[in-house]
């Protein structure tokens, strides 16, 4: 692979295909929980935290980019680290109130995460370079 790839600055891609890639994720995690007979309180936990984290991405993708805006910039940079903290602390306490159905549904949450994240990262780099 060419070193020079992550040199060149790419524009942003949109949020729409990923978002449905782990959402796509997330649902058809459901058949999969009633035919393994896992705790579907587990998928339900996961599915809103997802819904809750997209709404707050959406929420934070509203927020102009760009050198004449840096204060929005900083909250949408803040946002976004807080979004993990939104998710994040939820999934702790319910993992150590209920074991079995707080890895059930950071199981999904991370799935669906990791699939998004992938999404993301193929439309980026596959973008042409800006000059």
């Amino acid at each position: 692979m060419n070193a020079r790839v992550f040199e060149t600055p790419r524009p942003v891609p949109g949020r729409l295909v990923p978002a449905l890639a782990g959402s796509a994720v997330v649902a058809l995690a459901l058949p999969v929980f009633v035919a393994a007979g896992w705790p579907l309180r587990g998928w339900l936990l996961a599915a809103t935290l997802w819904l809750a984290g997209q709404l707050f991405a959406l929420l934070l993708t509203r927020l102009p980019l760009g050198t004449g805006n840096l204060a929005a910039a900083g909250m949408r940079g803040i946002g976004t680290s807080f979004r993990a903290l939104l998710i994040g602390i939820p999934l702790v306490a319910v993992t150590a109130a209920d074991e079995r159905l707080g890895m059930a549904a950071a199981g999904v949450y991370v799935l669906a995460f990791t699939v998004e994240l992938a999404v993301s990262l193929v439309e980026y780099f596959g973008q042409e370079a800006r000059a």
